[in-house]
């Protein structure tokens, strides 16, 4: 269909008068109006998600694996969003169904092609125990759109289980969804689109997830960015007070168990690496390295930027790393992107120690801009938190295509923070994506010497060999729960998980970034 033809078909916004069930009790209109208000307080803090739901929960099938028909949501006039992703109720629940969209641009007006979302049923795991999780796709950056169209077409054997799927734990459902505030109600039901080409032969009737909804992500204005200045990175010239190494400091303990439960509540362990700021913020001293520009000084005061450290002063900052403690990178902190820490959970869960890095790609368009990464971020953010249930962003770090490495899951940047990255392994790693598609395009250089800099700095806290192997205990998915799976210290997503990512080309580039990791360790 023509984009002039779609737009003739589009449903304008729902306004107040929009028919809907008998009005709630006096007490119900009570408690309520307290949740509205509970919502429009925490939504001052810039986005807002808008859930559409897909009219009914069957499809129609063709045999031979041919599909023709498809569960839709009409295309629609929107409030404004720049990326989308689908949920269901369960994620123990495979969707079973390819996902596409497409989105009108709020600027051009023109429509986009349809897209394919990634169907992956997600890595969280059991992450908060008292709430059910839900099914994901991963989300979609599609910049600023205020149009939508949505289809969900069957796959053959949709309603069989797939073995190895994301364990949940049972709990009670989610609340209401989130609109603007302030924005008339944006109509959540589609009519299901059945027509289907004559074929002759019988329609099998394929039962989708209950709950499905395509989730509408407003991530708020574009922020200042704190990107570095192009300066020199801090140099490791040996000051004449530098002590050698503590020959009396014990070697790094054998490896513990790799099965710590999953989402747990507990304190960070006291062996490992120091960190000064309020966890969560990632905001530690600002040390060495912090370079004289005044906006990144502001930047470095304010809490929304940890400094480049040398190596030395790294060893400084962090005693107990040891004597192959890579220079630490500069991060942009939460603050500095702007997380909203009302969305998260109030806690935090920590792992043992961190022995492993997987790498990811986010999926996403390479057309971005690094001064939008922050807003790409948040979006993310609010995607896994308030459309999948998560109790924060997955990933532990992201690293924009300009080498901008940024603060990921709260808890403290230093320490061993439980993520929700690749299913099975969460615990004693950590997650770190790049933002952008890498399958088919090279990633950028930058991106590749943030990636050498931070798995050389968080593997030194543990004393970890970024070129070296290690032993991970598989909590279900890709492998059996409970088998001992051996890693490379800095790994793929793929390595882990039923999945392509990073992508083949950010993939092939693992073994040069374990070497360069490495030798930032001085090994």
């Amino acid at each position: 269909m023509g984009a002039a033809a779609l737009l003739l078909s589009l449903t304008p916004l729902a306004s107040a008068t929009t028919p809907s069930a008998p009005g709630p009790s006096t007490k119900a209109s009570k408690v309520s109006k307290a949740r509205n208000s509970s919502h429009a307080s925490r939504d001052r803090v810039p986005g807002h998600t808008q859930s559409l739901a897909f009219a009914g929960q069957t499809a129609t099938k063709r045999g031979g694996g041919h599909n023709r028909s498809a569960v839709r949501i009409a295309a629609r006039t929107v409030h404004p969003y720049s990326l989308l992703g689908v949920v269901w109720d369960r994620a123990d629940r495979p969707l079973g169904a390819r996902v596409q969209v497409r989105t009108r641009h709020a600027g051009s007006g023109q429509w986009s092609g349809w897209q394919d979302l990634d169907a992956h049923s997600g890595d969280a795991g059991r992450e908060v125990a008292d709430r059910q999780a839900r099914g994901a796709t991963a989300p979609l950056w599609v910049g600023p759109s205020d149009g939508v169209e949505a289809r969900v077409l069957p796959e053959q054997a949709a309603e069989r289980p797939q073995e190895g799927a994301p364990e949940a734990t049972e709990g009670a459902s989610e609340g209401a969804a989130e609109s603007p505030e302030g924005a008339t109600e944006t109509p959540d039901r589609a009519t299901e689109t059945t027509g289907t080409e004559a074929t002759g032969e019988e329609d099998a009737s394929v039962r989708l997830p209950e709950g499905l909804r395509l989730e509408l992500v407003d991530p708020g204005p574009e922020t200042d960015n704190p990107a570095p200045a192009d300066a020199p990175a801090p140099t490791d010239a040996p000051a004449p007070t530098d002590a050698p190494p503590d020959p009396n400091v014990p070697p790094e303990p054998s490896a513990p168990s790799d099965t710590a439960s999953p989402g747990q509540e507990a304190a960070p362990p006291s062996a490992g690496a120091r960190d000064n700021g309020a966890a969560g913020s990632g905001a530690e001293s600002a040390g060495e390295g912090a370079g004289s520009d005044p906006a990144e000084s502001a930047q470095i005061a304010a809490g929304a930027v940890l400094p480049a450290l040398t190596k030395d002063a790294t060893r400084t900052e962090y005693p107990a790393a040891g004597q192959y403690a890579g220079p630490r990178p500069r991060i942009v902190t939460r603050k500095g992107w702007h997380a909203d820490e009302k969305l998260r959970e109030s806690g935090f869960s920590y792992t043992k120690k961190v022995k492993a890095a997987f790498v990811h790609h986010t999926a996403m368009t390479n057309d971005y801009s690094c001064k939008q990464a922050p807003k790409i971020i948040r979006g993310m953010y609010r995607y896994h938190v308030k459309s999948s249930k998560w109790r924060d962003i997955g990933y532990n770090f992201l690293v924009d295509k300009c080498g901008t490495i940024y603060e990921g899951r709260a808890g403290g940047v230093a320490k061993p923070v439980m993520g929700a990255h690749t299913l099975g392994f969460n615990t004693n790693s950590t997650g770190i994506a790049v933002l952008g598609s890498y399958d088919k395009t090279e990633p950028p250089r930058k991106a590749l010497e943030a990636l050498e800099k931070l798995t050389a700095w968080k593997l030194g806290l543990s004393g970890v060999d970024p070129a070296g192997k290690t032993w991970l205990t598989s909590g279900g998915g890709k492998f059996k729960k409970g088998k001992k799976v051996e890693f490379h210290t800095v790994s793929g997503h793929k390595d882990g998980f039923v999945t392509e990512c990073p992508g083949a080309r950010l993939y092939g580039k693992l073994g040069t970034i374990r070497t360069a990791a490495a030798r930032l360790q001085g090994r």
